[in-house]
Formats: structure tokens, sequence, C-alpha cells
């Protein structure tokens, strides 16, 4: 009986997994950037998984976190928080922000900051901005110090979020999931757009045949 029982959540997370491929944003990563906070990590972990973002990468200086996916899954801090999103979704750990900025720079990837107004820097309201490179990191700073210099100067622009109340600040959990939120949106519709050019090239190549 409880084996039927696991079989049967097997067959239900796989169903589930086949459901919602065609919808997962292929290389976007959510970087974060020394986060203070083991539920903060969590939060974004489960507003990572539950927008299709393909992966999560945590620049984790103080070295609080295991080295391996596979480790993290385990950690129960991590689990709880995340609603056990951390299952289901890939998370990669660096020791700084060089070693992290190289990797993406090694496999191709743009990097935008989010951060509010950088003198120097080229600035763009969250809405406003086109997420559709090929290859995509979005870089999320420290709780309390914000995102770093160095990781604003390797990046192709700063994104900020329009507020209008008396409190201009929003905390990491909150921030992710309306940037990631909008970025996801841009990404699905032009991969949406991209399979159907494709299809139609290909109806047209049967045509000529």
């Amino acid at each position: 009986m409880a084996e039927n029982l696991v079989e049967n959540n097997k067959s239900l997370a796989r169903q589930r997994a086949d459901e919602i491929k065609p919808y997962r944003c292929k290389n976007l990563i959510a970087v974060l950037e020394n986060p203070m906070d083991i539920k903060n990590i969590g939060t974004v972990i489960r507003n990572v998984n539950a927008l299709g973002v393909e992966k999560t990468y945590i620049v984790d200086s103080r070295k609080s976190l295991p080295d391996y996916w596979d480790e993290m899954r385990e950690r129960k801090s991590l689990s709880k928080t995340s609603v056990s999103a951390i299952k289901w979704s890939f998370v990669k750990r660096f020791d700084s922000t060089q070693a992290c900025l190289s990797h993406l720079e090694k496999n191709r990837f743009t990097s935008v900051v989010t951060s509010p107004h950088v003198k120097g820097k080229r600035n763009e309201v969250l809405h406003k901005a086109d997420y559709t490179m090929p290859r995509l990191a979005v870089w999320f700073g420290n709780e309390s110090r914000g995102i770093s210099d160095e990781a604003v100067a390797a990046s192709e622009f700063c994104v900020s979020i329009p507020m209008f109340g008396m409190i201009e600040s929003l905390n990491l959990g909150t921030t992710t999931g309306i940037v990631l939120y909008e970025i996801t949106k841009q990404r699905r519709e032009y991969q949406e757009k991209y399979k159907r050019a494709n299809r139609g090239t290909g109806k047209l190549r049967n045509l000529k045949q």
C-alpha cells in the first residue's frame, strides 16, 4: 500500500514536470549576492520555482551553505522556507562575486542588477526594459548593503521597481517576486513567438518539398 502511494506521488510529480516544461524560462538565472537570512533564501527559491526561472546562483562568501545542491536539498531550513521548492530548483553556490561573474561570462550570460538609480550606469524602470537576450542573469543584492560595485560594473544595466509610497524599499523576497514576474512574462512571450515562427518555417519547408 505504501509503495503504491509513493509510486503514485512520483507519477503525479512526473506529470506535473511534463506539464510545466514548455513554460520554463530557459537560460534565466536569479543570482543572490551574499544574502544574510536563510528564510529569505528559501523564499527566493520558492519564487524562482513558481515563476519558472531555470536556476538560482548564490554568492555565499561566509560559506554558510553546503557546496552542493544535493546537500542543500537535505537542509531542513531551506526545505521548510522554500516549501520544498529546493528539491525542484537547481541551486549553485559561489565563494565570491568574482567567481560567479567569471562563471557567467564564460557561459556567455548577460548580467543585469536590481538597484535604484546608479550614477554613470544605464538605468531602466522594471516594466520598460527588454529582458529577451539569449542568456540572462538577474542579480539581487544583500538585504542591508544592496548590490556590490563589482556586480554593478559587470552588468549591462540597473533595474529599479517604481515605488510611490513613503517607504521606498522592499524586502528580498518581495523584490525577487516582482522583478522575476516581469522578466519571466517577457521571456515566455518571446519563447512562444520564437516557437510559432519556427513552426511556420517548418510548414513552409514542407510545402516546398
